[in-house]
């Protein structure tokens, strides 16, 4: 058997990658989201755009996606990695205080938003089956579209953003049942019977295996890891996490995406959290990128131009009917008009599981082939609004709402201001110590997994990563931090991390230790506010031990001490043009 494959069977792949090199650079560059990128480069790309062409142009067929379907079945996991990431940032205690806006706005959109369409495509002709399904499949928005462009504009902790995150969340939980009564109906079940009940049970017992897997063995499987200092085994390790959760889900009928979510929820209370977040967060980016490239190809424009009429009326109707019902569920939850407004606007259009339910539909003979096509036509086409939906409901939300209702979340989790301490060693520990007795918050960060564990024991907010990292940092809180300490016991990395931290913020505190004078003056031009060499201090205490020993009063020798310190901390904080100067006033 030949062991080669052909350069043709990566076409795609690299086509992809070479799109996402392009498009990622300039939309930034012209201050447009990316996303509209990948769905116009899907529709161009794809068998609907240039590839329409690749039999009258064969060039053509080498710069377009000549498998839609393999394409489609990778870009799922963007769509799973992303609820994996959703739910690190969560936490179950803060889950459990946005259970009404979960089980009560997401379970009124979904009903209402299902019952509304599913009225108006009976109006149009549709029979009652058909018209049901159409509405469920269109009643689910778009989580892999929204919550980017929601942390992309820091909204995801504004009131509209949480409310949106809601019913994103219970639509998610929605198509497992949504799915299995589509199958029942295909089999003609019209009642309620015992069987109808027990073909919920592998749901349930798959999310209940998830969720005591990962009580009791993440943990200790991610501590072993960690143990390893592997970066790459710790990387292998997160993909499993990420990935076996998501299996687990499917095989029960879930979606992949849920179980990936409870995967998250459940390391997000664990000290490993940022670091899993930072190692898995370049997969999230390029497999969504292929999502809404995927999304792009299944854009049907045949349909369009046969039927542009239709495709473009079920697109306005779908916006209209879905955002008028949201606005109106936020009213009636007492959200700002504002905020309700916003929330209407993102969820207005349809989204990914569209095409599952459909799909489904048309397999069981639900749903006609043709109404399938047009429906997810103008589902894809509403999708490509959403960022324009998005801009126009920031404009209406306002900017000053970001943090708005966030005083009402007593969760616990990360939004407050800390003081950052990276290292906890034996100095580490003192310092926070000390913070913590003038009541002041602060979190560290620590390689070493024995001491991280050490301080989960203790109470502590320790969480294990690499702090040379700019995004381990901002995802430990950098970005609002009131100073930084850097106490780790290795020079190379105490500099690292001074540097790339002033380089993140200017106006940041850095304290740092030094193992001596020389590398104090390297800190201070790294951009250090102050540096403490550990010689000069022990010398310093051990003048003070010692005058104190002889009989000079205690506050001449606290007096002279503090102006040692001061002399070395002004000699050696000089521009290296001074360094001779400072040297020098060090020696004396």
């Amino acid at each position: 058997m030949d062991g080669h494959v052909a350069p043709g069977s990566y076409k795609d792949v690299v086509l992809f990658l070479a799109t996402a090199g392009i498009i990622v650079p300039l939309f930034r560059r012209w201050r447009i989201s990316p996303i509209l990128g990948f769905l116009g480069a899907g529709v161009l790309l794809g068998p609907s755009g240039l590839g329409a062409l690749a039999g009258q142009i064969p060039w053509l067929g080498y710069v377009t996606i000549g498998n839609p379907g393999e394409v489609a079945q990778l870009a799922e996991f963007g769509v799973v990695f992303l609820l994996f990431m959703i739910g690190l940032e969560l936490s179950w205690e803060r889950l459990r205080l946005m259970r009404r806006y979960v089980f009560g706005l997401g379970a009124l959109q979904v009903g209402l938003c299902l019952a509304v369409i599913a009225g108006a495509a009976m109006l149009l002709g549709a029979p009652p089956a058909a018209a049901a399904a159409v509405g469920a499949a269109l009643s689910l928005s778009s989580t892999a579209v929204v919550m980017p462009i929601l942390t992309e504009h820091k909204r995801q902790h504004a009131l509209a953003g949480r409310a949106t995150f809601s019913v994103l969340l219970f639509q998610d939980l929605a198509v497992a049942p949504i799915l299995i009564t589509l199958a029942l109906l295909g089999r003609g079940a019209t009642t309620v019977t015992p069987s109808l009940i027990l073909a919920f049970a592998p749901s349930v017992a798959a999310v209940a295996g998830i969720a005591v897997f990962g009580r009791l063995l993440l943990r200790p499987m991610m501590r072993s890891v960690a143990r390893a200092k592997s970066e790459e085994l710790f990387m292998a390790a997160s993909l499993l996490v990420v990935i076996g959760a998501g299996m687990v889900s499917a095989m029960a009928g879930l979606s992949m995406a849920l179980g990936a979510f409870i995967a998250g929820l459940l390391l997000a209370e664990t000290e490993y959290r940022h670091e899993v977040e930072v190692t898995i967060e370049p997969f999230k980016g390029l497999l969504l990128g292929l999502f809404f490239l995927s999304v792009g190809i299944n854009l049907d424009l045949s349909v369009v131009v046969e039927r542009p009429g239709n495709v473009i009326g079920i697109t306005l109707g779908l916006i209209g009917l879905n955002a008028a019902v949201v606005f109106g569920l936020g009213r009636l939850f007492k959200l700002p008009w504002r905020s309700s407004a916003e929330a209407a606007l993102l969820l207005a259009a349809g989204g990914e599981f569209a095409f599952v339910i459909l799909s489904e539909a048309g397999h069981q003979g639900i749903v006609p082939h043709a109404l399938a096509r047009t429906v997810q036509a103008s589902s894809t086409l509403s999708m490509m609004c959403i960022p324009v939906l998005a801009a126009i409901g920031l404009k209406i939300g306002g900017r000053r709402a970001q943090g708005e209702g966030l005083a009402a979340e007593p969760d616990g989790t990360d939004q407050s201001p800390r003081v950052l301490v990276v290292g906890y060693g034996r100095v580490g520990r003192l310092v926070g110590e000390m913070l913590g007795r003038h009541d002041i918050a602060w979190i560290a960060a620590e390689r070493d997994p024995r001491l991280v564990e050490a301080g989960r024991k203790a109470g502590e907010q320790i969480f294990y990563g690499d702090a040379s990292r700019p995004e381990f940092l901002r995802r430990c809180g950098l970005e609002t931090a009131p100073a930084l300490v850097v106490t780790m016991d290795s020079p190379d990395g105490v500099e690292a991390v001074v540097g790339i931290a002033r380089a993140l913020r200017s106006d940041l505190t850095i304290v740092a230790r030094a193992r001596d004078a020389r590398q104090a003056q390297r800190l201070y031009e790294l951009g250090a506010t102050d540096a403490v060499p550990e010689t000069v201090e022990a010398s310093l205490q051990l003048s003070e031990a010692v005058l104190v020993g002889i009989g000079i009063p205690m506050g001449l020798v606290i007096a002279s001490i503090h102006q040692r310190r001061d002399d070395y901390r002004q000699a050696l904080n000089r521009p290296r043009g001074t360094e001779k100067f400072a040297r020098s006033r060090i020696g004396r």
